[in-house]
């Protein structure tokens, strides 16, 4: 009896431990307040899937054994997308060696991307001579695979080459040729062998599965069956990472969740959106767009509210660094999604880097740095007063 008394003693001890420990845990974070988690609808195999490449995308920290280098950017993808969210000055990359359309003259000088770390005996890229380059602060991951599915139609209809409502705007896709790896979609347009692109601060990557494959190669240096060329010295070499790893982080991206919204019913945000408007943010910050069919029914046909157009907009000689990729003229930038605008400060210390470099400290600061097509919202924004305009950052804010 005694014996019995202990052990019903140890467990009830043992019970009362586990649940005063699950008390003093911090509590999860508000599914508001956080860029990662899967998007609804999928399947239990997808939800596996979806796991599988979250654990190769934020867990897999590579080193010289399983492939990094010998020179590279980053060791990890999480490195650079902490919490899926935008990245920190530490994790800028630097991209070299174009100034127009004829393409990268430095390609045989380790153009595109400036590897600036390297394993112990090699030495980092350093920006050859005569070479103008940009600095790209790393993108959310949020929503990706909403914005992959925008069929090229829809992106044609919101192209206006030459302004004919006359607003200032003349946004263009960034049509540029892909690699032989990828499949164009069925209903993909073409002109003179180059496709609509979207991916990327000037837009010029095709898909996804581009995204990824050469993220690997340029910030890792790690070879797949896709980009199989050692980026030291474009050695073809057998892949350093299986290509159904990197299909499982391709469906991760794809089906990461867009950002849900804070604070949709306060006063102040529902005046900010209409002022948004009005002003004609939304000229390039469109408020809606929508999927077209995928094989992952939880992203077919869907309406989503990402605030771009997935057009390259002039910004003006302010925000030109004379180095441009595909068809984009230098001074070009695609629309970012302003979608998870409010969590930023999340993955960046605490507080905003904003525009393609993250020269902006703030959302007013960006706003203010916008020229060219972007200069009469600027203006239109600068007209309204004080009060309206911090309507609009609560907006902003909010998303």
């Amino acid at each position: 009896m005694k014996q019995l008394h202990f052990v019903t003693g140890l467990i009830i001890g043992l019970v009362v431990l586990v649940v005063s420990c699950l008390k003093l845990q911090p509590a999860a974070p508000a599914q508001d307040q956080i860029l990662d988690g899967p998007v609804d609808g999928l399947t239990f195999a997808q939800n596996a899937q979806h796991r599988r490449g979250d654990a190769a995308f934020t867990g897999e920290i590579f080193t010289k054994k399983t492939g990094l280098g010998p020179i590279f950017v980053a060791t990890s993808c999480g490195s650079c997308h902490a919490g899926e969210g935008k990245g920190h000055p530490f994790s800028t990359l630097t991209r070299f060696g174009q100034i127009d359309s004829m393409g990268n003259q430095f390609l045989n000088m380790g153009g595109p991307q400036l590897q600036d770390r390297a394993l112990p005996g090699f030495t980092p890229e350093q920006i050859p001579a005569g070479a103008t380059f940009a600095k790209f602060l790393p993108p959310s991951n949020t929503g990706l695979g909403f914005l992959e599915l925008v069929s090229d139609a829809d992106i044609l209809a919101m192209s206006d080459p030459t302004d004919t409502n006359a607003d200032g705007i003349k946004g263009v896709p960034n049509w540029n040729n892909i690699p032989s790896f990828i499949t164009p979609n069925l209903n993909a347009a073409t002109r003179n062998g180059k496709y609509i692109c979207r991916f990327g601060k000037k837009g010029s990557t095709y898909n996804l599965l581009q995204q990824t494959a050469s993220a690997y190669n340029q910030d890792i240096g790690i070879t797949t069956s896709f980009i199989p060329k050692d980026v030291y010295d474009g050695v073809t070499i057998e892949p350093e990472i299986p290509t159904n790893i990197v299909n499982d982080v391709l469906f991760y991206l794809q089906t990461l969740r867009a950002p849900i919204r804070r604070n949709q019913n306060n006063a102040d945000v529902i005046a900010g959106k209409q002022l948004f408007i009005s002003t004609n943010c939304a000229g390039c910050h469109k408020p809606e767009l929508k999927t077209g069919f995928s094989t992952i029914d939880a992203l077919s046909y869907k309406t989503f509210a990402p605030y771009t157009d997935l057009l390259l907009h002039d910004m003006g000689a302010g925000l030109d660094d004379g180095y441009t990729e595909g068809t984009a003229i230098t001074s070009a930038w695609k629309t970012p999604p302003l979608w998870g605008l409010g969590l930023a400060p999340n993955s960046q210390g605490g507080q905003y880097f904003l525009l393609h470099d993250g020269r902006a400290k703030s959302i007013s600061e960006a706003i203010q740095l916008h020229g060219g097509e972007a200069t009469n919202a600027k203006n239109n924004f600068n007209a309204l007063n004080e009060n309206e305009r911090q309507k609009i950052l609560t907006f902003l804010k909010s998303l």
